[in-house]
């Protein structure tokens, strides 16, 4: 059996590549926190301003309340969104990108745009490999 990330980086002590081993470790852990779907396409949608979290439900699309509660938290621990509440009754919330997040928005522009440039390619691919399994 295949020791997880945290066996393997505690057993390199002394290896030559164990600063890689923890390197990768490390960006794996990042990559977790901020590369799924949700959070990408939240950094995305905040690179247009500052939203409510209403507004900000509908511009994102298909995703429920909980999910997008969770996401903004995971963003804001992780430094890449500020949560102002303005006391007002009812108190108003707003969520915007903050500097980390708009360095963020880059890739994320780059990554999108990538999506967009090659998904026919992509849904090529998949026809090919279902037809070469035979599950057309």
């Amino acid at each position: 059996m295949k020791p997880d990330n945290h066996e393997e980086t505690a057993s390199c002590e002394g290896a030559e590549d164990c600063g890689q081993v923890h390197a990768c470790d490390h960006i794996s852990r990042m990559l977790a926190r901020i590369s799924d779907k949700w959070s990408l396409l939240v950094v995305r949608v905040l690179g247009h301003g500052p939203l409510r979290f209403n507004a900000l439900r509908r511009e994102v699309g298909e995703i429920s309340q909980k999910v997008l509660a969770s996401t903004l938290r995971e963003l804001e621990e992780n430094g890449f969104v500020s949560r102002t509440v303005t006391p007002t009754t009812p108190p108003q919330v707003e969520y915007a990108l903050t500097d980390l997040g708009r360095e963020f928005l880059d890739p994320v522009r780059g990554l999108a745009e990538w999506v967009v440039a090659n998904s026919a390619r992509m849904d090529e691919a998949r026809a090919a490999y279902a037809k070469r399994r035979g599950l057309d």
